[in-house]
């Protein structure tokens, strides 16, 4: 350790957690008393910014959701009017379209019925565009469902946005009559955001409409099944109480001009070994056991000590209606069937919804 400091390889001087080899690395940041003293004030700057131009993208995102929703809604109405569509034609419409995008929820026969209300309650498309269109559509459905005349709506709405109301905080507030208690004053309805950190805002990032309206639902998705995986998995080896230690989750590792993020890495004073753990929201693909090996080789070769065994891959997979182990039996030593070993009977039982 001595030679170490001296040779100025250490851990800290090296700006990585254990060894750095040919370009691969497991950084660490440097501590908080080695940051100069204004990083506070501008990590808080930046992070503020992120908040308000993420807010503000998915926002403008789902205000052109809801002037399509406004059109289609408007087209309906003017084919019924001009052809006499009914119901049966609107079955219709949304089995063809889900067919078209069979990842769209947002085009089933119900939510196309709300689109026709939509265009009837709002016949103006620039209110539309001003107003109905900064909040997100099941908001919207609810002041369909439940308030009645268009100066009624436009309050809500503007209460909606400038106090960033979840969907059921606006339901809360219609049952109690807010627009009666508090008046319905018009005023110029500014171009504002919501707060970042308001329910309304945290609403709109997870609105399943919107994200199949962008065509990036699976991805969304496997990332949400993939944390619920590492939530759980995380718990369920730290329960076993059998000598796990929690190394860290994310763990990012660079290797020449690429960065990896091992999900869960943990030591395991019995065997004296690493122990990483890959969860996949799909079914397993060969590919993963490539990184698997990367995420091994990286692991003994950066953090491994001398006395060290060498480290255990975990790999969980999901298939149809499993949580598939797969690993690899040459990496394990003999404790793995007893402490590693685990099968999810279910998506309920891992706790994933």
């Amino acid at each position: 350790m001595a030679d170490e400091r001296k040779s100025g390889r250490t851990p800290e001087a090296r700006g990585a957690l254990g060894r750095q080899r040919h370009g691969a690395l497991f950084p660490a940041p440097p501590t908080r008393g080695e940051v100069p003293g204004d990083y506070a004030e501008a990590l808080r700057e930046i992070k503020r910014r992120i908040q308000q131009e993420r807010l503000r993208v998915v926002l403008a995102a789902n205000s052109a959701m809801v002037l399509l929703y406004w059109d289609i809604g408007r087209m309906i109405l003017g084919r019924q009017n001009r052809a006499g569509w009914g119901a049966r034609v609107i079955d219709r419409l949304a089995h063809d379209l889900r067919e078209a995008f069979p990842d769209m929820e947002g085009v089933s026969p119900r939510n196309l019925k709300y689109m026709r209300a939509f265009a009837s309650a709002w016949p103006d498309r620039a209110i539309v565009q001003q107003l109905a269109a900064q909040i997100p559509w099941f908001h919207n459905c609810v002041l369909l469902d439940r308030v009645s005349g268009p100066a009624d709506r436009q309050w809500y709405i503007r209460q909606t946005v400038e106090h960033g109301w979840s969907r059921s905080i606006l339901s809360l507030q219609i049952e109690r009559r807010a627009h009666e208690r508090q008046g319905k004053a018009v005023t110029n309805f500014p171009a504002t955001l919501p707060p970042a950190e308001s329910d309304l805002a945290a609403q709109v990032f997870k609105d399943p409409y919107l994200f199949d309206f962008l065509g990036t639902a699976d991805p969304r998705r496997e990332r949400e099944v993939e944390q619920a995986l590492v939530d759980h998995i995380q718990r369920f080896l730290l329960e076993l109480g059998a000598g796990f230690a929690f190394v860290g989750r994310q763990m990012h590792l660079e290797v020449a001009d690429q960065d990896f993020y091992l999900d869960l890495l943990f030591y395991h004073l019995k065997p004296r070994c690493y122990v990483v753990v890959e969860l996949k929201a799909v079914p397993f693909d060969p590919a993963f056991v490539g990184q698997m090996n990367l995420y091994l080789s990286a692991a003994d070769d950066l953090l491994r000590h001398s006395d060290d065994k060498p480290t255990i891959g975990l790999l969980l997979c999901r298939s149809k209606n499993r949580i598939v182990v797969e690993y690899h039996t040459w990496r394990f030593p003999s404790f793995a069937t007893d402490a590693l070993i685990y099968r999810a009977h279910d998506e309920s039982h891992a706790n994933i919804s």
